[in-house]
C-alpha cells in the first residue's frame, strides 16, 4: 500500500475520537489536503503517513 493511499484513508472512528489539542473541539477531515481542520482554532493539522500530527506547533494557520 502506498504512502498516499494510507494518508487519504483516515478511519472515521479515529476521527470521532480526535479533538483539537488547542480548543478540545471537533475536527473535520480534508481528504484532498490530507489535514484535520479545527474551525474554532483556525488550524489545520497535517496527516503524515496515515498518522495525524496533533501538535499545535506543526499545525498550519488558516488565517490570512
Amino acid at each position: 500500500m502506498s504512502d498516499e493511499t494510507i494518508t487519504n484513508d483516515l478511519d472515521p472512528q479515529l476521527l470521532r475520537q480526535l479533538v483539537c489539542p488547542k480548543t478540545r473541539g471537533p475536527l473535520s477531515y480534508d481528504k484532498q489536503a490530507g489535514e484535520l481542520i479545527s474551525k474554532k482554532a483556525k488550524l489545520a493539522y497535517p496527516i503524515r503517513g496515515g498518522v495525524p500530527i496533533m501538535l499545535i506547533d506543526e499545525a498550519r494557520s488558516l488565517e490570512g
